[in-house]
Formats: structure tokens, sequence, C-alpha cells
């Protein structure tokens, strides 16, 4: 791998930071694809390394807005969501299983926007939490259920929210990956290159974070939902 591709992956992370950073999530959506074509290896550990740092740095930016309550049933509801992904791609075949839940995305952005809200119970914390441990698992696009639901909260509190839930989540999947020997020295190698795009967009978002907070934060949470359910459903066809 040359020092521009390791370069060119670099300034990737570096646009999803940014939109990470500034809206909650979008880092894997945008980046994994693209790091592909560069070189399969930067996914998944790499990434989601350069995701955790991420998570991690935003999150404690917006401390002062996390839902602990929420991300406690929404994290309660992950466990569940995961082992049925797992049964899910046992059983389906992942082209079907890919289109099924970019339907979904746009079916959840088409409800929200036309005006539906639900209220944050912990039935429905622990369901947004199920759905998307089943959606990170079978399509490692997990955030649209979680941003859906705090679509009307403040921008604080939905980057601080969504990303102690990933942070927790990242860490489980990469003790995970390392238990089985997909986490080791060249993906932190990897992943070390991929930091310095990942603190960079970092902070920059924290000057977009503030515009998208004058009232564009629901918009733009709903937007990237619709990209994240159009980018699995291009997948599908792709496949």
């Amino acid at each position: 791998m040359t020092s521009i591709e390791l370069l060119a992956a670099s300034a990737i992370v570096a646009v999803g930071a940014i939109l990470q950073g500034s809206v909650g999530f979008g880092l894997g959506m945008l980046a994994a694809p693209l790091l592909v074509l560069i070189d399969p290896a930067f996914v998944p550990a790499p990434l989601l390394a350069a995701a955790l740092a991420l998570t991690l740095l935003v999150g404690y930016r917006e401390r002062r807005g996390i839902d602990l309550r929420g991300i406690g049933w929404a994290l309660a509801g992950r466990l569940p969501g995961t082992f049925l992904g797992v049964a899910v791609l046992s059983v389906a075949p992942p082209k079907a299983t890919n289109f099924l839940v970019g339907t979904v995305v746009f079916i959840a952005v088409a409800l929200i926007g036309s005006g539906v809200s639900l209220s944050r119970t912990r039935a429905v914390l622990f369901g947004a939490g199920t759905l998307s441990g089943l959606m990170g698992t079978t399509t490692s696009i997990g955030g649209p259920p979680i941003a859906a639901l705090y679509h009307d909260a403040p921008g604080e509190k939905i980057r601080g929210t969504m990303s102690s839930f990933f942070a927790v989540g990242l860490v489980i999947t990469l003790s995970a990956l390392a238990f089985i020997g997909r986490f080791g020295r060249h993906e932190l190698y990897l992943a070390g290159w991929l930091l310095p795009g990942a603190v960079f967009g970092y902070t920059v978002s924290g000057y977009t974070a503030p515009i998208l907070d004058r009232g564009y934060t629901r918009v733009a949470v709903l937007t990237v939902s619709t990209l994240a359910g159009l980018s699995v459903i291009v997948k599908a066809l792709a496949g």
C-alpha cells in the first residue's frame, strides 16, 4: 500500500468524521465503501478503531447532552438485536436482508418527515436499540433507528447520546475482533493512518455542528438517514 493510498484513506475518514461529528452518525456509511476500494484491510477493524476514537471525542464534547436513561434501555435492546441479526444472516440471503433494511429506513424517514413522533419510553428505546443491533449486524449501518428516535432533540443531545451508544458497541465489537485475531498489529498500523483524519474531522465538526444547531439538525438527521437507507438498497441491488 502506497503513502498516497494511506493519505487518501485518512482524507476519506476526515470527511466522514465531519459528518458524524456534526450530525451524530454517518462515518461508517460514508467511509466503509470507499476504503474497501483502496484496500479491504481497512474494514472493519481499522475503521472501527478510528470510529471509536471519534465517538469518544464527540461524546466528551457533548457530554452535557447525553441521555443516560435512554442509552441504558437502547443498549439493553442492542444485545438481542445483535443475536437476531446473526440469526437473520444465517437463514436469509444478504441481498434480501439489505433491501428489507433499506426499505425500513425509508419508511421510518417518511413517517417522521410527515410529523409522526414517538415518545422515548423504555419500550420504544429498547425497540430502537434492538433494531439498531439487527441493522448494524446485517448491514453495518445501525445509526438510523437511534437517530430517528432523537430527531426532534437538540443537536447536542443527539450527538452526545449516539456517541455514547456507539462507543459501547464499538468496544464490544473490537474486543470480539481481537479475540478471533482480526484486530492485531497490522490493523493497529492501518488505524494509526486513519486517526489523523478522524481527529481533523472532529475538529472541523466543532465549527459545523453549531451551524446545524441553528434549526437544521432535524433535516440533517433525516437526510443522512435517507442516504444510509439508499446506500443499503444500492448495495443490495449491486449484489
